[in-house]
């Protein structure tokens, strides 16, 4: 094959960050248990989000970056939200309150597999061979003999909280698809635009629910709330956009096999 023809590779650049991605995201389990350990889990998730979209809102006023006003950009903000920060947010909120942190990150590790399926069946994007399927079960298969299969012994005991972080991944595998479309955009944006939008649902909601007044979170959890929200999920996110449009959704979701 001529040299000119031959597929661009990302830098390795991409790979150290998508690297660090795993290392936020892997370690937003264990300080969300924290976090809902002593405050109800909706209130934890849009207190999160809130505080991560300001942060990055901030960024970007100091930076002198604007959100876009059409409503084509919206309504992309408006899915990825929904799939990306609202539902599974709540979806693994909800199901850590009773589901063994190892057993969860298996769970979760099933994103590229939905992504390769939703690739495959729905979107027929970036070549999902069978070679590529062979790789995202290699690496769950690897995922399951790294954290111990004796994780995998509570599976089916508590079913709907296990489905809960199952749902999740497909939201995130979801997400991961139809973010591309920003791929021309600064990352920080699209990360900014869907929080704020996350929190103005999630809040609400809290508030109904929860009246969040009523709890009494301690130091700790405030700590973990904080960390999660400024790196694993501002962070997080702004590393994940930028990484949909350089490496792709297969390969962005791959991160959740580099998480253990």
């Amino acid at each position: 094959m001529n040299s000119a023809t031959k597929p661009k590779q990302p830098p390795l650049l991409e790979y150290g960050l998508l690297l660090l991605l795993s290392t936020l995201w892997g370690s937003s389990f264990s300080f969300l248990k924290l976090t809902v350990a002593a405050m109800p889990p909706l209130t934890a998730i849009s207190a999160r989000t809130a505080i991560a979209g300001a942060v990055l809102y901030a960024i970007m006023r100091w930076q002198g970056w604007r959100l876009p006003r059409d409503w084509e950009s919206w309504k992309t903000f408006i899915i990825i939200s929904a799939v990306n920060t609202v539902f599974p947010c709540i979806l693994i909120a909800w199901g850590l309150q009773t589901v063994n942190a190892s057993l969860a990150v298996i769970l979760n590790s099933t994103t590229p597999i939905f992504a390769f399926l939703i690739t495959y069946f729905v979107k027929r994007q970036e070549g999902a061979t069978t070679r590529r399927l062979f790789g995202v079960v290699a690496g769950l298969t690897g995922i399951v003999l790294i954290v111990g299969a004796t994780a995998l012994s509570g599976l089916g005991q508590q079913l709907l909280p296990q489905l809960a972080i199952v749902l999740a991944s497909v939201s995130y595998a979801t997400s991961a698809i139809y973010g591309r479309a920003f791929r021309n955009m600064n990352p920080v944006v699209p990360a900014c635009g869907s929080l704020l939008f996350g929190a103005a649902v999630l809040s609400p909601m809290a508030i109904v629910i929860e009246q969040p007044w009523t709890s009494a979170p301690t130091w700790g959890s405030l700590i973990a709330l904080t960390i999660l929200a400024v790196f694993c999920t501002a962070g997080g996110n702004v590393l994940y956009f930028r990484l949909l449009g350089t490496l792709g959704s297969l390969g962005t979701t791959a991160q959740s096999y580099l998480r253990v």
